[in-house]
């Protein structure tokens, strides 16, 4: 499959996707085959997976022209998990494929202890489902695979969303450790594959810095709330979702917080009437979930970051920590600083920068790939 100009220029430069309007014609495949990638003129440039529905039409593999089989995959998978276990020894609990980030583009696989919740999200990672099953059962021989890729990307790929057992038992709720506190995931109903865990390291920052009273929007079932009930005096948690409250009650009864109320409601709603109300707090967080879809939906973003942060930063006391973060990859880090600037200028406050923060370290950022840095977390102090 040969390149275009441009095509050749963002492979060579680097970037793992070439898209649909930089190949040279159309091949004529199915979609979901590895490819021998060229220049017009046939020089070699590597191996990638194809795309027949997405705009992304070659998936980066290898720049050598070697066989793509069950090797290839059992080696990528083991120098994923060399990875974790250096840069997060002893931990259960953690992503395992981090997709194009650890050369395995569209498959994500998390581990919960004994058991494996993955996402296959290209054709060419569907239509080896049962090769990546049988090398995952082999290499960490878990009680049970569960497979999550019950996401709307997959449409974008002519794929079927799916979920349910691919392997093994389905466990239920499954406990695991942030820090202090026990969490619980549904790897089957829970969002994302069962938790956030771009966020746990995140979450057991926040402990470090609560104080007083705490405020947690947006909470889910308890990921930053329950940290901050370890070291504050008492915490108000804000989400939407009935059932997840009710998981995040259930959450703080088990680990035995009993200075944590969870309110039921729509978080810009509860911030405005706090405002309005002169209530005041020392700790706040607020980990929203994507704001913006597409480039088209930047500026609608922007604006709603805006009014959750501005409000936050009307309600904090002086020296009060906000943590606020964006999942948005559309919304990039300069651009949410430059929002966080503007806000605290609306606000009238002085705001110090404390730290900048990501995903964890078992998600890791692709030189040349700003999409795989898509997890944005400030930590912003009030003078």
């Amino acid at each position: 499959m040969s390149l275009l100009r441009r095509g050749v220029e963002r492979w060579q430069g680097g970037h793992p996707w070439i898209y649909r309007a930089d190949l040279n014609g159309d091949p004529g495949l199915p979609g979901g085959e590895v490819v021998r990638v060229t220049d017009t003129r046939g020089w070699f440039l590597g191996k990638a997976f194809y795309s027949k529905h997405s705009k992304i039409s070659l998936r980066w593999l290898s720049f050598d022209d070697v066989a793509v089989d069950a090797d290839f995959f059992r080696e990528r998978l083991l120098a994923a998990d060399r990875l974790r276990q250096l840069a997060l020894p002893g931990e259960k609990t953690y992503r395992l494929v981090h997709g194009e980030a650890d050369g395995l583009p569209g498959l994500v696989v998390d581990r919960y202890g004994d058991f494996l919740s993955v996402q296959f999200l290209v054709p060419a990672m569907e239509q080896r489902k049962a090769l990546i099953a049988d090398l995952l059962q082999a290499q960490f021989n878990p009680r049970g695979i569960i497979n999550r890729s019950d996401v709307g990307v997959r449409n974008l790929e002519g794929l079927t969303p799916e979920k349910g057992v691919l392997r093994g038992e389905h466990p239920g709720p499954v406990a695991f450790d942030e820090g202090l506190v026990k969490m619980r995931a549904d790897l089957l109903e829970g969002q994302k594959t069962g938790a956030f865990l771009d966020q746990r390291e995140n979450h057991v920052m926040a402990a470090h810095y609560a104080h007083g009273e705490a405020l947690d929007c947006f909470s889910y079932v308890g990921g930053f709330a329950l940290q901050l009930a370890t070291r504050a005096r008492h915490v108000t948690a804000i989400e939407i979702s009935e059932a997840a409250s009710a998981q995040l009650r259930e959450n703080a009864a088990a680990n035995k917080l009993n200075n944590l109320d969870v309110v039921v409601a729509n978080a810009f709603d509860f911030l405005r009437d706090a405002v309005d109300e002169g209530k005041r707090f020392d700790t706040i967080v607020l980990d929203p979930p994507s704001f913006a879809k597409n480039k088209d939906a930047i500026p609608a973003a922007v604006r709603g970051y805006k009014e959750i942060n501005l409000r936050a930063l009307q309600l904090l006391r002086p020296g009060g920590i906000l943590i606020t973060a964006s999942c948005t990859y559309h919304v990039d880090e300069q651009a949410f600083e430059d929002m966080l600037a503007s806000a605290a200028a609306d606000a009238r406050r002085r705001v110090q920068i404390i730290e900048r923060r990501g995903a964890g370290r078992d998600h890791p950022v692709l030189l040349n790939l700003r999409e795989t840095r898509y997890l944005k977390c400030f930590v912003l102090r009030v003078l």
